[in-house]
């Protein structure tokens, strides 16, 4: 069986760092080229652009900054190659732009890569179905100083969940301190913690009249997250064009 060949955006990165760790110790796969704005060396060639490359890869897996996106989007059409999307902080435009890619190609997304994570969602939906509207919903998510985007893309990615599942009656709340008047029972509250180097904690809250459930999920180490993307380059290739998620792969 031949190896999984990877085209990795955002090598040097954080997160492209641990997986190319991960890719190092399992058999089957292979990171034969990156890309990263610091082109620094690795083990495989770098380049300063996506574009650039001239490896022969199977899947491109990114995990840069939203900026990358187009580069990341015309590398995949122009090599007929899958995609998978880890990167967080888009916008509803850069989620059509990767629901027109996969119309040609197959789209792995996913606004968090965790297993636990989403086996999270599919307990908040089911909470939620049974609690709404006796019980008021927030959620609560922490990361570490150096996180960019707020509320993270996991917490709206469980928000997004829940509403769709209750039929999108929710109106999402990220900041009360200039809303003199009581909570709406069609509110869902997002609230940000940023600081120190917490990986990733999310919680979601049900509060009801006389006692609160509280749903939650910490990540110990980035592990998880490479893990999963790894998990979703392998399952995403020689898959026809399409959108694809964890849903998938837990399926």
């Amino acid at each position: 069986m031949t190896d999984v060949r990877i085209f990795l955006n955002g090598c040097n990165g954080r997160m492209g760092k641990v997986i190319t760790e991960i890719c190092s110790q399992q058999d089957g796969i292979i990171i034969v080229a990156g890309a990263d704005s610091n082109a620094a060396p690795s083990t495989y060639p770098v380049y300063a652009s996506a574009l650039d490359c001239k490896e022969e890869f199977d899947v491109i897996l990114d995990f840069s900054h939203v900026l990358a996106l187009p580069g990341v989007i015309k590398l995949a059409e122009e090599k007929h190659k899958p995609l998978v999307m880890c990167t967080t902080g888009l916008s509803e435009n850069d989620k059509a732009s990767l629901r027109s890619l996969s119309e040609k190609t197959a789209v792995f997304y996913s606004a968090n890569m965790s297993l636990g994570v989403n086996l999270l969602i599919s307990l908040a939906q089911k909470a939620a179905a049974v609690l709404y509207p006796d019980f008021d919903i927030e959620i609560v998510e922490a990361h570490h100083n150096q996180k960019l985007d707020a509320p993270s893309g996991t917490a709206l990615m469980i928000a997004d969940a829940i509403n769709v599942s209750l039929d999108d009656p929710l109106e999402y709340v990220y900041d009360r301190h200039s809303i003199l008047k009581k909570r709406a029972k069609t509110e869902l509250g997002l609230h940000s913690i940023r600081g120190g180097s917490i990986v990733g904690d999310h919680s979601v809250i049900f509060a009801g009249p006389e006692e609160v459930i509280t749903l939650s999920h910490s990540a110990q180490t980035r592990n998880v997250f490479a893990r999963g993307a790894v998990a979703a380059a392998r399952f995403i290739c020689g898959k026809p064009a399409g959108l694809y998620s964890m849903k998938d792969i837990i399926s």
